[in-house]
Order: C-alpha cells, then structure tokens, then sequence
C-alpha cells in the first residue's frame, strides 16, 4: 500500500489580502513538509448572484477575502524559491487563464463540481487538474470526471471530503474514497476538514489516499479560523512527519535480508545441532581462551 500522499495546504482565505502573510503561508506550508500550498481566485459579484449580494451583508463582507492578481507573481515566485508547488482555485471562468501563467496545478471546489466550462478550460490548459467532491453524487462525480478526460485531462486527482465546516469525524466516510477510486479509475485523496489527526492517518494508511489536502492558518488570527476546521502548522506538521516516517518503513515489498541485519546471518543457529552460530563461524573460536 502507498502511504506517501500529496501534501496540500490550503491557504483559504486567511491571508487577509497581505501579501506578506501569504508569503508566510508558503513557508509555514514548506516547513511542515507539504508538497504544495493553494490559494484561491474569486471575485464575489462572480461568485454569488445578485440577489444573493444585495440581502446579505455577510456575503458582501467576503470581499476583503479576495486575492489581488498582483499576489499571484510573487507568490509563485517564493514556492518556486521553497521548493514547494504553488496551485489556486479559479471560481470563475476567466480565472483559469489568469492563473494559467503561475499555478502548477488547478484546483476546483466542490462547489463548482457541476460548472463544466470550468473543468474543461482547466483540463484544457494541459495542467494537472485537483476536484473537491464533496456533497456530490456518484453519478455527478463520475460526470465531471468525464469532461475532465473529454476535455484533455491527463492528470486528474479526485478528493473525498464533506463540505461541512468542521466535519464531525463521524461523518467523514472515508470508506467512499475507495467507491470513488473504483468507480472511476482515477486516484483519489481526501479534502479535510475535521482538524483531527486519526482521520488523516486513517484515509492514508487504510484507505490510501493519494493526497490530503487540509486548511491552514498561522495563527488563529485568519477569516476562517473560527469556523473550526483549519490547522495551525504546529499541529499538522506532526502529523505530515508521521505519515513520511510511516512511508520510509514500507520498503520494496521483497523479502531479504536488509542491510542492517546482515551480519547477524552467520550468527543463526546452525541446524545440526541447533546451536548459534553456523558451525564454520565457530571454527574461528576453537581453541581461543575465554
């Protein structure tokens, strides 16, 4: 079994649109041993309909979450530095060619599952394309995975999660990343969003998760820190470096002996009289003083 998935930390919208706090989210991502740090691209009169921005001032409030182009550069720039992947969500079609210059893959919510122009502009842009599946059907998911693949995609990972903010652990149903794995042939991942260590380990170690995405906050100062469902890097990092330990330990699957246990071979017992070591070994010691 593989238990050595991609990392993903998802920046939300935590950053508060500073780009130096975003920058510290790119290096809070790279020293906690993530493979790559997400941010996301949306523009509100974009994201929710008018009638929607008129009534709720909370909805129009999300305005101060949004990530300014000019970031997307120098945001790259410092994953290339930190040796880490640099990935966005583009929340509406034109999003996906802004991006396209910067990212080195796409991811999209599982609130724009069922938006096919999305999928297949970003299937189309050659990248490997990331999709959140939560609240959807088997019959839904196995739609947007079509248009991914009709749309050119080579390189698709799909991410169990439930779109609940925290999920009680009791509802994550893991066992669906295996239904979703099996019934598309694509590799599959979980999306967390329980803040709870045994529920990461678990989609890894039982359910092979190809990658975790998680959400990530510095501080406990950013947007979406109240809403309970994002790490601090002191509590994930933990977690990442044992899942990375628990890979080491896998091996090739060949059973032999390893190196570090070679020079106690001669030291088995020999099976003519049932005493250690091999007989030949002990020709070396006859005749020596004790």
């Amino acid at each position: 079994m593989e238990n050595n998935p991609v990392f993903i930390a998802e920046a939300s919208s935590n950053h508060g649109r500073d780009l130096d706090r975003a920058r510290a989210f790119v290096d809070a991502a790279a020293d906690a041993g993530c493979d790559a740090v997400k941010f996301q691209l949306f523009k509100i009169d974009r994201m929710f309909a008018p009638e929607i921005l008129r009534q709720s001032p909370k909805h129009r409030a999300r305005a101060e979450w949004e990530l300014p182009l000019s970031h997307l550069g120098p945001l790259a720039e410092h994953c290339s530095a930190r040796g880490i992947q640099f990935s966005c969500t583009p929340f509406y079609l034109e999003a996906v060619a802004e991006l396209a210059p910067f990212v080195d893959f796409y991811k999209v919510a599982s609130y724009e599952l069922l938006v096919t122009d999305l999928l297949a502009a970003c299937a189309q842009s050659g990248k490997p394309v990331v999709l959140s599946t939560g609240m959807a059907t088997m019959d839904e998911i196995a739609k947007a995975a079509g248009t991914l693949k009709d749309a050119g995609a080579i390189d698709i990972t799909l991410l169990h999660c439930v779109s609940a903010y925290p999920t009680p652990a009791a509802e994550a149903n893991l066992s669906a990343i295996a239904q979703i794995r099996d019934a598309t042939g694509i590799k599959t991942g979980w999306s967390d969003h329980t803040r709870r260590p045994a529920v990461i380990e678990r989609a890894v170690h039982h359910w092979n998760a190809a990658a975790v995405e998680f959400h990530l906050d510095l501080d406990g100062q950013g947007a979406e820190y109240a809403s309970g469902h994002c790490w601090l890097p002191e509590e994930i990092a933990p977690v990442i470096a044992r899942i990375r330990e628990s890979a080491i330990a896998d091996g090739n699957g060949f059973k032999g002996p390893q190196p570090s246990e070679l020079s106690d071979r001669e030291w088995r017992a020999d099976p003519s009289d049932g005493m250690r070591p091999l007989k030949h070994i002990r020709l070396a010691y006859k005749g020596e003083a004790a």
